[in-house]
């Protein structure tokens, strides 16, 4: 047994268990997909998406508003490339709940947890652990890409919960604008490195049946399942090339930005159009500031600043992921959701700077930031054959409490499963104790993006 073993181990795979996510599981190029682009952190509302030019100075930052290619919708200044193409989105101003921490608050959009206590991991399972358990139970699929996948996921906060570790991403960690960026255990190149990888594995395998009768607790049959996902992940070329920047045209990656967040989004719509069905990335590191978030207190960033330091990198990056995916014909089947887990106080706060660096000033410094903001704050959807070029909901004058089309966490979940052909009302997985729980426990798809 140990031999079989020592055999298997010197295939070099120290991320091994990563690979679980990558289940044999459904289906064609015709498979809804999702891209979410997640701001950890919360991004102010009023510095971007629902500026409030007419409010007083106690609120009101320092941006301009400027119009879009959508009659009467404006953004603040931070966001040109996003103004030239507003008709290919849709801004929902309208997204409210109550979790004030950024774990609660992560939570809240993620999985629906109700509980506006922060907790140090998740209860209830991520929508995407879910997806991934619901479509794995699909035997038809035959792409070899794993169906969740993370391009420097959102890994706090979250995650698969009760249903296990087999459910959350295959993650890619490493920075895709690096010259040398590669995923490691993906695509051998080498057709003879194959063959011995497979006589390695048959050789663990028939020392393995000698076990079976002593396996209670089913470990060989779920490491069997994890071997199968790794193998296909090796050997088959089609993954090496969905993961592989380099076929791209220069002017693509140009268009997106030679930077993390650039080349994340790019691999990430290369992902989607090569048949991955949930892909999530992350918009922090040093692109966002001295603390490397969107977590704009006074004590972190100069919350200005930061804003205009990162605006760049963000808004080209998002406009080049949506523009793409209407470009390469994705736009029915590739649903693209970009949000934080809430927004930041409408009311500018004033506290001493812990440190200098990049949109901070030197330590004991007073400057502005905004902090916590669930009770309203917007999120971006397009593609996923939705209705764009609007505007859905209302927040008050001063950007503090929606007053038209309140929207929830729920209901943000069950448009995403909606058109991922879940209904989410309907579907029950058992929790820890066995116990049947809603994906969705309260909530309906938001009517006005559905086509």
């Amino acid at each position: 047994m140990r031999l079989g073993l020592t055999g298997f181990a010197s295939l070099s795979w120290p991320n091994l268990m990563q690979l679980r996510a990558a289940s044999p599981l459904p289906s064609s190029h015709e498979k809804t997909a999702v891209i979410m682009v997640w701001l950890p952190g919360g991004l102010s509302h009023l510095d971007s998406y629902d500026p409030k030019p007419e409010i007083g100075s106690e609120y009101r930052g320092p941006f301009k508003t400027i119009d879009t290619k959508v009659p009467g919708l404006q953004f603040t200044e931070l966001l040109p490339r996003h103004a030239q193409i507003a008709d290919k989105f849709t801004i929902l101003r309208s997204m409210s709940h109550r979790g004030p921490g950024h774990p609660a608050g992560s939570m809240q959009m993620l999985s629906g947890d109700p509980d506006e206590r922060d907790k140090s991991k998740p209860k209830l399972p991520d929508w995407m652990s879910v997806v991934n358990y619901l479509r794995s139970q699909d035997p038809q699929r035959s792409n070899p890409l794993p169906r969740y996948v993370g391009v420097n996921p959102p890994l706090e906060y979250n995650g698969p919960a009760y249903l296990g570790d087999a459910y959350s991403p295959f993650s890619v960690q490493d920075d895709p604008n690096r010259p040398n960026f590669e995923v490691p255990n993906i695509g051998l190149a080498n057709p003879a490195e194959a063959i011995r990888l497979g006589n390695r594995v048959a050789l663990r395998q028939s020392i393995d049946n000698l076990e079976r009768s002593f396996d209670r607790e089913g470990e060989l049959g779920a490491l069997d399942q994890f071997e199968t996902q790794a193998m296909t992940l090796l050997t088959n070329p089609q993954t090496r090339k969905a993961f592989d920047l380099n076929q791209e045209d220069p002017r693509v990656r140009d268009r997106y930005g030679r930077n993390r967040w650039g080349q994340q989004l790019l691999l990430a719509r290369r992902l989607a159009e090569a048949g991955a069905e949930i892909i999530t990335s992350s918009l922090n590191g040093p692109l966002c500031g001295r603390v490397s978030n969107w977590d704009d207190h006074a004590v972190n960033h100069h919350v200005f600043d930061a804003m205009r330091f990162r605006a760049e990198a963000y808004d080209q990056a998002v406009t080049a992921l949506i523009e793409d995916v209407y470009a390469r014909g994705l736009d029915k089947r590739v649903l693209v959701v970009v949000t934080g887990e809430f927004g930041r106080t409408p009311k500018i706060e004033y506290d001493r700077s812990t440190g200098a660096g990049n949109a901070s000033a030197a330590a004991g410094t007073v400057q502005p930031g905004r902090d916590h903001w669930p009770r309203a704050f917007s999120n971006l959807w397009a593609g996923g054959g939705i209705t764009t070029g609007r505007v859905i909901g209302a927040t008050d004058k001063r950007g503090e409490d929606v007053i038209e089309r309140v929207c929830s966490p729920g209901d943000f979940l069950a448009t995403i499963y909606h058109h991922l052909g879940i209904d989410g009302s309907k579907v029950l997985i058992n929790d820890f104790n066995g116990r049947p729980t809603p994906i969705v426990d309260q909530g309906k798809p938001i009517a006005e993006l559905i086509a």
